[in-house]
C-alpha cells in the first residue's frame, strides 16, 4: 500500500529511541567484548531468524535465494562487522568517543547514495550534518579531566567502521526493494555471536549480568535495527543516519541515569545543538514535502510498496 511521506522518518525515529539505552545494558552488563558480541549477536539473529521463518513463511526459497545474491552477501557482511565492532570499542573505549565516531554516518550515508543511488542530497541535509556533528563534537571532546580514558583510538576506529557499515547497509537495503531484511541481517548477527563463542569460549559465557545483555541482545537490538532498516526503504539513507544520531546524545543521558555519572555542560549544550538541529532539519525536510504535494497536487511514494517482511 501506499506510504505516507513521513514514514520513514518516524520509522527511523522509533528505531533510534529504541536503540538508545543500548549501551547503557553494555555497561551493567560488565562483559568482555568478545562476551558481549557472542551474546548480542546470538540473542538478536535468533530473534530476526525466527521472525523471518513465521512472517516470510510462504517464501522461504525466494528469501534465500536473494540473499544469496551479492547485495545480500553484502549485508549480511555488513551486520557482522556492525556486530563485532561495536562491542568492541564500547567494551575498549568510553562510550562517547564510540558514539561519536558512529555518528559520521550521514556522512557516509550521503556519499553512498550519491555513488551508488544517485541521490543528490538537498543543501538543508548537509547543513544538518554540520550542525549535528558540531555539536556532537562539542559533547565529545569538552570534556573535563577525570572521565574515563579507555582507549580513545581504537574506539574511534571501531566507531568508525561501524559508521561505514550502517551506512552501507541502508543504501544497500533501498537500492534492493525485494532484500529480505530480517533474513539478511539475522543471518550477520548469528555469524558475528557464533565467531565470538569460538573465540571466547562457553565457559566465560556467563560471566558478568546476563539480564543486561539479555534484554539488549534479544529485544533492544532486533526492535531498532529491524525499524532502522525497514526505514531505509521509505526515505534516503542519509535521513535514516541522521535521525540515528539522537542515540549519540541520548546514550550519555542513559549511562548517567544508570551509574549516576552526570553529563557535563559541554555535552549537556551539544545535546542541545544535536536536537534543535534534527528538530528543524525535519521542520523543514516536512515543509517541502508539503510544497511539492501542492504542487504535484498527489501524494508520492517513498520506497517500495510492498512490506518486505510481512508476507501476503
Amino acid at each position: 500500500m501506499t506510504r505516507h511521506p513521513s514514514f520513514g522518518i518516524f520509522l527511523a525515529l522509533f528505531g533510534a529511541l529504541a536503540i538508545s539505552p543500548d549501551t547503557l545494558l553494555m555497561r551493567w552488563s560488565q562483559m568482555s567484548g568478545a562476551q558481549m558480541i557472542a551474546w548480542r549477536g546470538l540473542l538478536m539473529g535468533t530473534m530476526l531468524l525466527s521472525a523471518w521463518l513465521v512472517f516470510r513463511r510462504g517464501h522461504l526459497h525466494r528469501d534465500l535465494r536473494l540473499v544469496a545474491t551479492g547485495a545480500g552477501i553484502l549485508v549480511v557482511f555488513c551486520q557482522f562487522a556492525n556486530a563485532s565492532l561495536f562491542a568492541v570499542g564500547i567494551a575498549a573505549a568510553p562510550v562517547s568517543v564510540v558514539l561519536f565516531s558512529v555518528s559520521t554516518v550521514p556522512v557516509f550515508a550521503a556519499l553512498l547514495s550519491r555513488i551508488f543511488l544517485k541521490e543528490p542530497s538537498h543543501w538543508s541535509t548537509w547543513a544538518a550534518i554540520a550542525a549535528v556533528l558540531g555539536g556532537i563534537g562539542l559533547a565529545v571532546f569538552g570534556k573535563t579531566p577525570g572521565m574515563a580514558v579507555g582507549t580513545p583510538i581504537l574506539g574511534a576506529a571501531a566507531g568508525l567502521g561501524v559508521a561505514l557499515s550502517l551506512a552501507l547497509t541502508f543504501v544497500t537495503i533501498r537500492r534492493t526493494p525485494d532484500l529480505p531484511i530480517l533474513l539478511a541481517v539475522g543471518c550477520g548477527a548469528v555469524l558475528a555471536g557464533a565467531a565470538a563463542l569460538i573465540r571466547t569460549g562457553p565457559e566465560t559465557m556467563f560471566d558478568g549480568r546476563i539480564w543486561a545483555i539479555a534484554l539488549a541482545g534479544g529485544l533492544v537490538l532486533p526492535v531498532s535495527f529491524f525499524s532502522l532498516s525497514f526505514a531505509s526503504r521509505h526515505t534516503p539513507a542519509s535521513n535514516v543516519s541522521l535521525v540515528m544520531l539522537l542515540e549519540t546524545i541520548l546514550g550519555p543521558i542513559w549511562v548517567w541515569a544508570g551509574t549516576g555519572e552526570a553529563p557535563t555542560p559541554a555535552m549537556l549544550t551539544g545535546g542541545a545543538i544535536v536536537i534543535a538541529s534534527l528538530m528543524l532539519y525535519l521542520w523543514h525536510s516536512e515543509r517541502r514535502k508539503a510544497s511539492h504535494l501542492t504542487r504535484a497536487g498527489t501524494l508520492p511514494l517513498e520506497g517500495s510498496e510492498t512490506a518486505p517482511q510481512g508476507g501476503k
